[in-house]
């Protein structure tokens, strides 16, 4: 068989401790063994480097009962920070989430977000309220503008945010696809250095934020959330033959590589989504893989980063 075409299923993380055991059972051992690493957003939250993203959940590619038991699978191995967003599916993702969760809101570390037509007088409070709705939740942890909008709007932003924490319905909020400029800017807002995060992609196959905003992230102490960590739609970075090969040495899929090189730096948070508990076993592996130097030489090599990469 040719590894390069082979599925991330072939490769699951329980060959690291023998392929006779069921997966199930091989990541449960793995997850108690194991020193899952984190990420410290600014307002001192600790979450886990690799969370679970839900952009095309409860939209009928799987049946909702199998997304649902991989969300929860997924909260069990540790992954316990959940994105969501209230124009997923027209709110169906939330839906499904605060279904996954329901009986242990504790337990997860959940993040939605607003978009940018809703940020003008009381929309920010009106989006908030709905999602809270939709997920059985009286709060957010995390709540993200989803796109940039215009400059002259940030302060508003801030401020709707700003209002949101004062009265307990998020504990913190953050931005989304947004450049360095568009940092520099919003960081020069009053209140605007409160920003928890910058959800942007970021994967082996789309390295543009490397040298630019990246580094002005770590610089400011910002931790990133990568979407798309895995390459994005049909994309072929999970049937890569380096990434296969690596994820042979390590016993693991080339889907938890991808995601162990993503998180490399201890400022990044991927938010990997799958709707099959199988493929969240294999993400899950990621939270205790650390990469060796030559690996990370080996991907540079296959995988280098773009001449004007900002």
């Amino acid at each position: 068989m040719n590894k390069g075409k082979l599925s991330r299923r072939h490769f699951t993380f329980c060959a690291a401790i023998g392929l006779s055991l069921p997966t199930v059972r091989a990541a449960s051992v793995i997850a108690a063994d194991a020193s899952p690493r984190t990420v410290k957003l600014r307002n001192s939250a600790i979450v886990p480097v690799i969370g679970q993203g839900s952009a095309r959940l409860g939209q009928g590619r799987h049946p909702e009962a199998t997304e649902e038991e991989a969300l929860r699978t997924g909260i069990l191995l540790g992954m316990s920070l959940i994105d969501t967003s209230g124009n997923y599916g027209n709110g169906r993702s939330e839906k499904l989430i605060g279904r996954a969760i329901a009986g242990q809101r504790g337990r997860v570390f959940l993040v939605s977000k607003v978009e940018a037509d809703e940020v003008s007088g009381d929309g920010m409070a009106r989006a908030c309220l709905a999602s809270l709705s939709r997920l059985g939740t009286n709060f957010l942890d995390l709540y993200l503008l989803h796109w940039p909008v215009p400059k002259s709007q940030f302060s508003e932003v801030v401020a709707g945010f700003q209002e949101l924490r004062a009265v307990g319905k998020i504990k913190a909020w953050g931005v989304s696809n947004f450049d360095v400029e568009q940092m520099e800017d919003l960081f020069h807002i009053p209140d605007g250095n409160r920003c928890a995060t910058n959800q942007v992609p970021y994967s082996l196959n789309n390295r543009a934020i490397e040298g630019g905003l990246l580094t002005w992230c770590a610089e400011h102490d910002l931790p990133v959330m990568a979407y798309s960590s895995l390459g994005g739609d049909n994309s072929r970075l999970i049937t890569d033959h380096t990434l296969v090969q690596i994820g042979a040495a390590h016993g693991c899929s080339a889907a938890a590589i991808a995601l162990a090189w993503a998180v490399r730096s201890g400022n990044v948070i991927a938010i990997p989504e799958s709707g099959s508990p199988a493929h969240v076993r294999e993400n899950a592996a990621a939270l205790s893989l650390t990469l060796t130097p030559q690996e990370l030489q080996t991907l540079d090599a296959a995988f280098p980063v773009p001449s004007g990469a900002n």
